[in-house]
């Protein structure tokens, strides 16, 4: 089953988080994911919720997700991304 990750960012530091932005692809792909909407602002359609900027990734399945975030090669850039950002990840799955 497809899985996503919704990640909610607002950057602040963008000579930091840069890096991250540069080699995150290859992390992304070599679990089998891809960008469904990278970078996107978002406009709220109904409630409270205030979202700064959107990414969602799409993996084959939640262990593919999970892969990717527990990457052993992949735990710098996310150090990097939490030093330079402030940030709210969160796992869907898709439809069957």
């Amino acid at each position: 089953m497809t899985a996503y990750l919704v990640l909610d960012l607002t950057v602040n530091d963008l000579g930091e988080f840069h890096p991250y932005v540069e080699a995150i692809p290859a992390f992304i792909a070599k679990h089998g994911g891809r960008y469904a909407s990278k970078g996107a602002d978002p406009v709220v359609m109904e409630g409270e919720w205030s979202p700064q900027r959107l990414v969602i990734l799409e993996f084959p399945s939640r262990i593919h997700a999970r892969a990717f975030l527990s990457d052993p090669d992949a735990q710098d850039l996310f150090a990097r991304r939490h030093r330079s950002t402030t940030s709210r990840l969160i796992l869907v799955d898709g439809e069957p």
